[in-house]
């Protein structure tokens, strides 16, 4: 106990009071950080940004997460769409044995997973669910395939997922739109007697880099260069294109992961029937994300708020659109990302 407490004096008062590992403490008292997102700290961390929580969960997955070739891991920045993503991947991986539209499978006795549960409980985050605890825990019961997903930029990745065959799926979105969603969410995070910050002090962070997980553009470039270079291992998708065109962009999806869907199934409704169960507009009025909570304690219906294309142009001042965008064609349009 006296050597723990000794230890425990090397490094900042914020930091003993958070459940971390004594080396992942000792490691993140030597980090960069910033206490504007309070009652958050973020962290930076080979080149970006991450909460204390999170940042231990990628040191613990990188240490313990061993991937499987089967394995499939859905990569997002926060508020780019990952509820979505992660409904339509699990919907598509387990429609033999959750049929999307229950009324045409007298079958199955239950119904979908996901009209009990909130996506992010089905496919759990490594970063930010699984491997944020002192104790490490064991996925190798887990049956194949495994859908999980993440916040981490490609550098920060568990090298057992380079170096695999597992599939990665990314996901990102209009700055505009993902600055204004995500500044709406800290809000809804607050404690009720803090003020947030102001719209104009949180985009002058966003657009520093010093967000979650930026800055936005180098996390996106990491998986575009990825996708560019292999494209067998890394699928590339923008939001705005699976909101304009969503039955090419589920097939394709389906494909991708080794599930794609049969001739009767394309020629039946089993696209449309996962599209409809998927939607915004279904899942935000599902009983379970009106009143439920995740299993980390969160209100399901934080993250279902809008989902519209354009969401920013909408909250952002003239100059700060003017601002965002140049630097979205700067670091992006450069390199061929577009929105």
């Amino acid at each position: 106990m006296a050597a723990e407490n000794s230890q425990n004096s090397n490094v900042p008062k914020y930091l003993r009071k958070v459940e971390l590992t004594q080396e992942n403490k000792q490691l993140i008292a030597t980090l960069p950080c910033d206490t504007f997102w309070q009652p958050l700290t973020i962290h930076q961390y080979n080149g970006f940004w991450h909460t204390t929580k999170q940042l231990q969960g990628i040191l613990n997955s990188q240490k313990h997460f061993i991937a499987r070739d089967s394995d499939i891991i859905i990569v997002t920045l926060p508020k780019s769409g990952t509820t979505w993503l992660k409904a339509l991947a699990y919907a598509i991986l387990n429609r033999k044995i959750h049929y999307p539209n229950p009324n045409l499978h007298k079958n199955q006795c239950h119904p979908h997973p996901l009209v009990t549960a909130n996506p992010h409980d089905l496919v759990p985050f490594l970063d930010i669910n699984l491997y944020i605890h002192k104790n490490i825990p064991d996925l190798c019961s887990f049956p194949s395939p495994r859908l999980f997903a993440s916040h981490m930029p490609y550098i920060s990745l568990p090298e057992s997922v380079k170096q695999s065959t597992c599939k990665i799926v990314y996901l990102c979105r209009n700055p505009k739109d993902m600055f204004t969603s995500l500044w709406h969410f800290i809000r809804k995070l607050l404690p009720q007697a803090q003020e947030p910050r102001s719209v104009e002090e949180s985009f002058e962070r966003f657009c520093e880099g010093r967000s979650a997980c930026g800055p936005f553009w180098d996390h996106i470039l990491g998986y575009h260069k990825q996708s560019l270079e292999r494209p067998n291992k890394v699928m590339f998708l923008t939001y705005e294109e699976l909101k304009s065109e969503p039955v090419r962009v589920l097939k394709d999806l389906a494909e991708f992961i080794g599930h794609g869907f049969t001739e009767e199934e394309e020629s039946g409704n089993v696209i449309n029937d996962i599209m409809k169960l998927c939607s915004f507009e279904n899942l935000s009025n599902l009983e379970v994300n009106k009143t439920g909570k995740l299993l980390t304690g969160e209100e399901n219906n934080i993250y279902f708020r809008r989902g519209d294309i354009g969401d920013g142009e909408n909250f952002l001042t003239f100059d700060m659109i003017e601002k965002l965008n140049a630097i979205t064609q700067e670091k992006l349009g450069l390199h061929g990302v577009n929105f």
